[in-house]
């Protein structure tokens, strides 16, 4: 039996952050697919395993807990598998760096899909988006990051800012080549660090999987189709 089970539809996105740091801590999860989904969302709120909107949500078999929301569910699995940092400063900033790739997802999908990305609006994004990528940037030079040592918020080894900083920045450089050479330049040791952190064994054989299952899909559906358009 699994050690999790993960509600996220068949695309990276935002699940993706929570598979990245189940398999970067050695764990198993099985998927709980678009159909069971879709079910849990459209049944009454007394039925869920945790009142929630939408995925992700996760299932803890073994504590028997539930919970939604891409970082609320990082913040449980940080404290729970021993990934978060031991100040409360420095786990205050691991928080803060979740929320804001959970923020950059929502800005690079215009909050889900609400508009549709043009010319027009892609290009005046860009300066927001370099923007984005400076606070990672800054955020691992006051922490002694290098482009080819060190960590988000310094340390040994790599934490759950580690993991989210590759999972955000390498998928989108992979589905999205252009602005993998908008954070090289931008922001070049956050480039490296990302790549050191995703060619680790557990994210890349992550990697591999999606690129199997999921293909090219990064959140789907009209709004990836335009963001496509404006980056090719």
């Amino acid at each position: 039996m699994s050690d999790y089970i993960l509600y996220y539809w068949s695309v990276p996105f935002r699940g993706q952050f929570v598979r990245a740091v189940l398999a970067h801590a050695g764990k198993s999860w099985t998927e709980g697919g678009d159909a069971a989904i879709s079910a849990l969302m459209e049944g009454t709120v007394r039925d869920m395993p945790v009142p929630f909107m939408g995925p992700p949500l996760l299932i803890d078999r073994k504590a028997d807990f539930a919970i939604a929301e891409m970082p609320a569910i990082l913040l449980y699995l940080g404290e729970t598998l021993d990934l978060m940092p031991a100040t409360a400063a420095l786990r205050a900033l691991t928080m803060k760096s979740v929320n804001d790739a959970n923020d950059v997802i929502d800005e690079i999908t215009l909050d889900g899909g609400r508009q549709m990305w043009t010319e027009k609006r892609w290009q005046d994004f860009m300066p927001r988006l370099e923007k984005w990528m400076s606070l990672w940037e800054e955020t691992g030079r006051r922490h002694g990051l290098t482009a080819e040592s060190g960590f988000l918020l310094g340390g040994d080894a790599p934490g759950i800012a580690d993991v989210v900083t590759a999972t955000l920045w390498s998928t989108m450089a992979d589905r999205f080549p252009p602005i993998g050479a908008i954070l090289d330049a931008s922001a070049p040791m956050t480039a490296a660090l990302a790549r050191r952190v995703a060619d680790l064994p557990p994210l890349a054989r992550l990697a591999a999987r999606a690129r199997q299952d999921y293909g090219d899909a990064y959140c789907g559906g009209q709004i990836e189709a335009s963001l496509r358009k404006v980056l090719s």
